[in-house]
């Protein structure tokens, strides 16, 4: 381990790598990200990746008794919001809490595909620019063709229901925006703008 100062520069992700004795998964992390020599994976699949070998390393250092699949498992049964209940959460929670597993601190070291990303970019300098920039322009492009129909629209309405005297306007311009805010950080953007800066605040988080 380094000094304090040393570890408040690092990354959350760099930090848990430390912390879980895990330092390879950072190279198949990338290499995972940039396709080399396989199926090239997201962000978010990437984060799960990492989370579940957070739970195996704190198993594995519990000492805990599992059977093979039974990590998986668990990770799903604390992660998965739409088919799991609350009691099956509850019950293997306190499985994992029996065997020595402190399940509070792995769920807040748990991360997110934010900083996967960071990690990769930021910290081990990996860049997958070309097809990110790509699709980006043409999500980009596609919402832009939205907002010019729906501008099109509106002032189609208007002039219809002005011509009809069925509406009192003068000279008018139509502005369509579309603005995202972020619940987590609580950054707000025109779209343009959030996919100009690849993200939001929680980037730097």
């Amino acid at each position: 381990m380094g000094t304090d100062s040393d570890v408040g520069r690092q990354s959350k992700v760099e930090r848990l790598l430390d912390e879980y004795d895990l330092e390879p998964l950072g190279a198949e992390l990338e290499a995972a990200w940039l396709g080399e020599g396989q199926e090239r994976q997201s962000l978010r699949s990437l984060a799960d990746r990492f989370n579940r070998a957070l739970l195996v390393a704190a198993i594995r250092d519990a000492g805990m008794d599992v059977v093979d699949g039974e990590p998986a498992n668990f990770y799903r049964l604390l992660t998965d919001d739409d088919d799991v209940s609350a009691g099956q959460r509850v019950e293997a929670r306190n499985r994992l809490e029996r065997g020595g597993v402190d399940v509070a601190s792995l769920e807040d070291d748990f991360v997110t595909y934010q900083a996967i990303r960071h990690y990769l970019t930021n910290v081990r300098g990996a860049s997958y620019q070309n097809e990110n920039t790509e699709q980006v322009q043409r999500e980009r492009d596609s919402i832009d063709r939205l907002q010019s129909r729906v501008e099109t629209v509106v002032r189609d309405t208007v002039d219809r229901l002005r011509n009809n005297e069925r509406l009192a306007v003068g000279e008018y311009r139509v502005f369509v925006s579309v603005e995202i805010l972020c619940q987590d950080c609580g950054g707000q953007f025109s779209v343009g703008d959030l996919l100009r800066r690849g993200g939001c605040r929680c980037e730097q988080d």
